[in-house]
This record gives C-alpha cells, sequence and structure tokens, in this order.
C-alpha cells in the first residue's frame, strides 16, 4: 500500500511539474510562469520551432497586435473599412489582426498611407497603452496621472506625452507591469517590452476586459439576439452555443426538384429562411446562411409499385461570416397527409413527389455545431 502510494505521489509531482512547465526556459518561479502558462494554454502566445519560450525576447509590434486580438477573442471578427498602411499590404500575415487591433480602438487609427512599422519592438508604453485602450476607465487629468506616478516611478517625467494619461489609468488599475528584476522605481516607458512582459500585460489586459471592455468591445463580446426559428435542445454555455446532433431545422431550397425528374447525386442549394435561435432567442444561424449539399435517393412514385422518395443529403453550410464548414444533415421530403390519405398512399402506391423554389423542407442535423454566439463564428 505504501509502495502504490509513493508511486500515485510520484506521478502528481511528475505530471503537476510537466503542466506548470509549458516551456523549459519558463521555471516555476519566473515571476510571470503563471500568465505565460494560461496564454499558452489558450494559443495567445506560442513559444519557439525548438520549444522554447525566449520570455527575455522582444516582441514586434505586428506580433503584439496579433496577440491582443487573441487574448480579447475577437480573432473572428470583420473590418468593413481597413486603414491603408505604405509598409503592410493585405497578404501580410498580421494585416488583419493589426486592422482589427485599429476597428477596436486599441490603437489610435493614422491617416491612410502612413507606416505601421510591423518589424520595430513593440515598446512598453505602446503595449501598456493597448491594454488600456481595450477598457472603460475613468477619465482623469494629465495632473492627476503624473501625481499618481510621481508617488512611485522616478522616471515619469521622461515619459512620452502621449503616455502620461494610460500610464496612470495603468497604475490606478493594477496593470503597470514591471519585472522584479527590473528597477522597481522606474517606467521604461520606450524600452522594448520583453515577451514575459507582454504575456504579463496581456493577461491583464483580458482580465480587466472581461469586467470593463470598451464600447466596441463591450458589443463585440455581447451574446447576439434575435427572433427565429427556436431550437428547444440547443444550449448554451458562456458564450458558446451548440447545435445538438437530432435537431430539425428548416431549409429553403433554391431550385425545384422532383421524384420524378431529378436524379440521385444532383446537387441543390437552400438558405435558412430564417435565423436559428436558442429558447432564450441567442441566434445560432442567421437568416440568409447558404447549405449546399445532394440528392441521394431519388425514385419515382409508380402506380402501384411505391411512393416517390426524395433524400437531400447536406454537406456545406456557407455563414454570413464567409465562413463554410461542413454541415451534416439530412432530409426526407414527405407530404403532410391525414389519416384517411396515409391508408390511400399506403394501400395505392404512386405518389409523386415535388419541392418549388423557395419552399422549405425540415433538415435533421447530423453532428453537433458550436457557435460562438457573440460573432456568429462556427467553432470546428
Amino acid at each position: 500500500m505504501k509502495i502504490l502510494k509513493t508511486i500515485l505521489m510520484t506521478t502528481v509531482i511528475v505530471l503537476g511539474i510537466n503542466a506548470a512547465n509549458a516551456f523549459p526556459d519558463v521555471s516555476d518561479e519566473h515571476w510571470a510562469a503563471s500568465q505565460i502558462k494560461i496564454l499558452s494554454e489558450q494559443g495567445v502566445i506560442v513559444g519557439y520551432p525548438d520549444g522554447t519560450f525566449k520570455p527575455d525576447d522582444n516582441v514586434t509590434r505586428a506580433e503584439f497586435a496579433s496577440m491582443a486580438i487573441k487574448a480579447l477573442g475577437q480573432e473572428n471578427t470583420r473590418v468593413v473599412q481597413p486603414v491603408a498602411f505604405s509598409d503592410i499590404t493585405e497578404d501580410f500575415w498580421a494585416y488583419d489582426a493589426i486592422q482589427k487591433a485599429l476597428y477596436f480602438d486599441l490603437l489610435s487609427a493614422p491617416a491612410d498611407g502612413e507606416r505601421f512599422r510591423p518589424d520595430d519592438s513593440v515598446s512598453r508604453a505602446e503595449s501598456l497603452s493597448v491594454a488600456v485602450n481595450a477598457l472603460t476607465t475613468e477619465q482623469i487629468s494629465v495632473q492627476k496621472a503624473k501625481e499618481v506616478l510621481e508617488k512611485v516611478y522616478t522616471d515619469t517625467h521622461t515619459i512620452p506625452e502621449w503616455f502620461i494619461i494610460p500610464a496612470g489609468k495603468a497604475e490606478i488599475l493594477g496593470m503597470m507591469v514591471v519585472a522584479p528584476s527590473a528597477d522597481k522605481a522606474r517606467i521604461e516607458a520606450e524600452r522594448p517590452a520583453t515577451r514575459a512582459e507582454v504575456a504579463a500585460i496581456l493577461f491583464n489586459m483580458m482580465e480587466q476586459a472581461k469586467l470593463n471592455p470598451n464600447a466596441k468591445l463591450a458589443e463585440a463580446m455581447r451574446k447576439k439576439t434575435g427572433e427565429g426559428y427556436v431550437i428547444d435542445d440547443a444550449t448554451v454555455q458562456g458564450s458558446i452555443g451548440t447545435i445538438p446532433a437530432g435537431a430539425i431545422v428548416p431549409v429553403e431550397l433554391s431550385q425545384y426538384i422532383s421524384s420524378q425528374t431529378s436524379e440521385a447525386g444532383d446537387i441543390y442549394m437552400a438558405i435558412a429562411p430564417e435565423n436559428y435561435i436558442t429558447k432564450d432567442k441567442f441566434i445560432l444561424i442567421r437568416k440568409g446562411a447558404t447549405l449546399k449539399g445532394q440528392l441521394i435517393d431519388v425514385r419515382a412514385g409508380k402506380w402501384f409499385v411505391r411512393n416517390g422518395v426524395l433524400v437531400l443529403d447536406n454537406s456545406l453550410l456557407t455563414t454570413n461570416n464567409d465562413q463554410t464548414i461542413r454541415f451534416e444533415g439530412v432530409a426526407e421530403v414527405k407530404k403532410d397527409r391525414n389519416w384517411f390519405m396515409k391508408f390511400v398512399r399506403f394501400c395505392f402506391k404512386g405518389e409523386k413527389l415535388d419541392v418549388e423554389a423557395e419552399q422549405s423542407v425540415n433538415m435533421k442535423v447530423l453532428k453537433p455545431i458550436r457557435v460562438d454566439l457573440t460573432n456568429g463564428w462556427i467553432l470546428e
């Protein structure tokens, strides 16, 4: 029994160490270990190909914009009117993240054609101001900010004018990050931020934004509601809604199909004729989302032989976000009949089936679909 306990204790200790140390160069005692671990688990920050994190290295402005958007969960936001920069184009790897950072007011929007300097190291002032800009904060004066900062930091007089108020707010909110190994009495606003400092800043921002996001983030983080077709068995956990396997949803066909003239393998298109919503009116799939599939079973109705058969097999769904995903569903076309006609068709075969364009059929969902209720993005 003692041996078993020893083995179990050793296993727990080993697992604990492995779980805590996501990177071999970040020890449990590192001042930012917990923030680095949490953000790496959430995919906000990543290590290098050799498995290390390099906590003392710097972060580029492009990398920081990408990390900030991920930390706020806004990777899937669409920006309609992007800002043009002279030194980055649409094919730049962080172009979308930079545009989103501008849209959410994390960065001050420059005039079209200015440089973004994506490969420059992000400074401590820049990273801290982004964190503060993500929040709804009380307004303070320059004088108030200076008073707050001068009580703690000896280099307040050296920080850029534009950073005084964001720095004061960061200090008031407890978001000013100063590594234990650094001079605690100095902000070092224009020094490039280290990867460990960035992790701590982003973690603070992420936690504060859950409580007091700025206006645009608050709207983006709100679960969207509306009227529509209620999926009774849909569930909601946090900001994620799930359409379960077995749920029935109406789909409106874009073209005419018939048991007499269509053939197995024919492609069909359809749309969601109304929003699919939860019982609490959270929107799962928006009206107008398009579906695509094929007819997998088509048999003509023949007198005294068989009733017609029409079975649709859905494979794809394109949402209003222009996201195309696998959406597996099946719909068997049937006519609504009273008991007498059911008896007639049972005895006298030959029923013909057809669906007019813009007519709806009920489709059974074959696999669960998870949706971010804040932005309609489907999680695969």
